[in-house]
């Protein structure tokens, strides 16, 4: 039998994982502490993804065969410090406070109670009503196929740096694929949504490929979704370097632009993917460097009476 826990020390802090042999990834015989360690081989770039967001977990208690748990909550029993960030929830006016995560040892203990992914908002608890990140999300339709997403990908791509902006790709773990831009937390959400549509917009008027029209019953099933109320208040997606809830363990993992035409996301998993770390860091590493102003794509959205 195996242990019932280990001890891990993570930069000063001790975090106790129970059951470290249960198997999480039945397919290949993962287990909870292998997805530990997972996370610590790209401890740099999962707490750069997540810094001082509110963030949700994806929890998995038995592991992927069993019940899925969205948590917004911290979960009880955490340490002290572990850090929150307090929302508010106007629909049902509740109060939440969800995990913060300033350092390694946080996402260590979040995999402790279970978790498998990490879902961050695009704010940062100084002001979680100005978001800082806007995110492009390409979710491709149940007809469409990754080639689609690379093509569609390269529009994004021709867009952004006509408008100036740099944008840090990564898979998506799934299907599709992520473009992160930084952006100044200046504006609410409804703006940032508004301005993410105008964008999206522009993306479809280049592509046939493209639709922003996701509920419309005649949408072609080949198209590529644009899905820009991602970043509309409280949608939040996979944070890059997040295993994601499959039976092949994909990771959302950060590319460069020169990959698109090559990367396939069924080969960026736990298994491969902390050597590729390891070789070429965290590609999303200066993000927060690279500032855009989105006053063009407000422009662009008062143009086209969004």
């Amino acid at each position: 039998m195996g242990a019932s826990a280990v001890e891990l020390e993570v930069e000063g802090r001790v975090v106790r994982v129970s059951n470290p042999d249960r198997v999480y990834f039945p397919e290949h015989g993962w287990t909870k502490l292998d997805l530990v360690e997972y996370y610590l081989a790209v401890a740099d770039g999962i707490v750069n993804a997540l810094y001082e967001r509110p963030c949700m977990l994806h929890r998995f208690p038995k592991g992927l065969d069993g019940p899925k748990v969205h948590q917004k909550r911290l979960p009880a029993g955490a340490p002290d410090w572990v850090e929150t960030v307090r929302l508010h929830f106007p629909r049902y006016d509740r109060w939440a406070d969800e995990l913060c995560v300033t350092e390694p040892a946080a996402v260590v203990w979040a995999v402790q109670m279970s978790t498998v992914e990490f879902h961050p908002w695009n704010s940062r608890r100084h002001d979680t009503e100005k978001p800082d990140e806007w995110r492009i999300d390409l979710d491709p339709g149940p007809e469409s196929d990754f080639a689609t997403v690379r093509r569609v990908t390269h529009v994004v791509h021709e867009v952004l740096d006509e408008l100036g902006a740099t944008g840090w790709p990564k898979t998506s773990g799934g299907s599709g694929m992520h473009v992160y831009v930084r952006i100044a937390p200046e504006h609410g959400f409804a703006d940032v949504r508004r301005a993410a549509l105008a964008f999206a917009r522009e993306v479809e008027r280049r592509s046939s490929e493209v639709t922003t029209t996701w509920f419309r019953k005649d949408r072609d099933p080949a198209q590529l979704f644009v899905d820009y109320n991602q970043n509309a208040r409280d949608h939040t997606i996979a944070a890059a370097y997040s295993v994601r809830g499959l039976p092949d363990g994909r990771v959302s993992t950060p590319i460069r632009w020169d990959e698109v035409d090559d990367v396939d996301p069924r080969d960026l998993t736990i298994a491969t993917v902390p050597r590729r770390f390891a070789e070429l860091g965290d590609l999303h590493a200066g993000i927060d460097d690279a500032v855009f102003d989105i006053s063009p794509l407000l422009a662009w959205a008062d143009r086209d009476g969004l």
